[in-house]
């Protein structure tokens, strides 16, 4: 099977093509735009940025491999990461885990039946507002019992609905 970007994203490469003076700057943004439109980053559409931006196909590789925020392998419609780093870890993070993990049912690395994937992050880089998580765009911070089974709703409202979870605290 054959995969192409859409017209959209295809205008959307070439402008950040235009925007760094070298086209491995382009790689990131450009990542992000491929999982937008596909999912997740196949093999297929790992060649295929790689192929847009005229870059190795290994180093596109290594770039979606790196980074946590890129997924290699289909994730629900929602994507749930609970940082459990040490600052979240002191203010209770893996409650807050295990509290998820009893409220979808599932473990972490796992899609609930609502269509929420939830993974453990390492660091979410919001320290000062630990315990916290992250839905798509949006930041929950200073999560207790109370905030997570308000952020849980929230998430699973949306997707329900098919609306992304954006708002950024």
């Amino acid at each position: 099977m054959s995969i192409a970007f859409s017209a959209t994203a295809q205008r959307k490469i070439e402008d950040l093509v235009k925007r760094y003076p070298d086209p491995q700057a382009a790689c990131i943004p450009t990542l992000h735009l491929a999982q937008d439109e596909f999912g997740y980053l196949s093999d297929e559409v790992v060649k295929l940025v790689a192929e847009a931006l005229k870059l190795p196909e290994a180093h596109v590789f290594g770039v979606a491999t790196f980074y946590t925020m890129f997924h290699r392998h289909p994730v629900g419609k929602k994507y749930l990461m609970v940082c459990t780093n040490v600052s979240c870890m002191l203010k209770g993070a893996y409650d807050v885990m295990a509290h998820v993990e009893r409220r979808l049912g599932i473990k972490a690395g796992e899609t609930s039946r609502e269509g929420i994937t939830l993974v453990e992050e390492e660091c979410l880089a919001a320290c000062a507002d630990a315990p916290m998580a992250i839905c798509e765009k949006k930041y929950f911070l200073r999560l207790d019992d109370k905030t997570v089974d308000a952020m849980l709703d929230e998430i699973i409202r949306d997707a329900a609905a098919g609306r992304t979870t954006t708002e950024i605290l």
